[in-house]
């Protein structure tokens, strides 16, 4: 057997997720979604940076913090959320968590190349489906020529790539959003957080966003804000 492959953390994101609940289920999906992507202090040569700002959009290969699988185990199968929850499809023919190795692939737009005061230069990055924190082992340019596909086959989340919901968004509670804010959770909303195997109309659902607490109900396919409320801080490098 060859030997395990040691990954080194190069770098962690912040997002305004500070739980899983409510990431969006593909990075790109809503591109108003803003990330800072901020270096080991090992690796904030700038050298390591010399041109990418020739390229729009990147690769990041990550780790999926918490898809709690025991130590060496894992399911050739897995259930899809967009499927239902009920039916099972193969680990390698899905985007799930729940992997042999917990990497994640994100391809996410390039906004800007800052300099930091202390955390060195940071990268400014767009429609990442990313925990706050996550740590990140790579960073690749994206190749159009090489990387994009038009004409390729979807597999069976092809018949789910357009589903999106409506949202009803009360004025009083989309005034305690920043207005940079709206539009990224708008479309975080309008992608349905829910389990799909959840579909009872009388329940309110929750998730944080930008340090507030997001509430909100969906009757058939509309999603309708009932509560926006602050919660306690967290600390982010930015």
């Amino acid at each position: 057997m060859s030997q395990p492959l040691q990954l080194n953390v190069i770098a962690r994101i912040h997002t305004d997720f500070a739980t899983k609940f409510g990431i969006p289920r593909q990075s790109g999906l809503v591109d108003a979604l803003q990330g800072l992507i901020v270096f080991e202090p090992e690796y904030r040569n700038p050298d390591a940076l010399r041109g990418i700002d020739g390229y729009s959009h990147l690769w990041l290969i990550w780790e999926f913090t918490q898809a709690n699988l025991p130590a060496g185990k894992w399911s050739p199968t897995v259930r899809p959320p967009r499927l239902g929850g009920n039916t099972r499809m193969g680990v390698f023919a899905t985007r799930s968590p729940f992997r042999p190795n917990r990497l994640g692939l994100s391809c996410v737009k390039l906004t800007g190349i800052k300099q930091h005061p202390t955390l060195g230069t940071v990268l400014e990055v767009a429609g990442a489906d990313l925990l706050d924190g996550t740590p990140i082992y790579d960073i690749k340019p994206y190749l159009p020529y090489v990387d994009s596909h038009p004409d390729a086959k979807g597999g069976f989340a092809d018949a789910t790539r357009d589903y999106a919901l409506k949202v009803v968004f009360p004025p009083e509670w989309l005034a305690m959003v920043p207005a940079e804010k709206q539009a990224a959770l708008t479309g975080v909303l309008a992608g349905d957080p829910r389990p799909s195997y959840q579909n009872d109309p009388d329940r309110v659902y929750g998730f944080v966003f930008a340090g507030l607490e997001i509430r909100f109900f969906v009757a058939e396919d509309t999603l309708t804000v009932c509560g926006v409320s602050p919660v306690a801080s967290t600390s982010q490098e930015n």
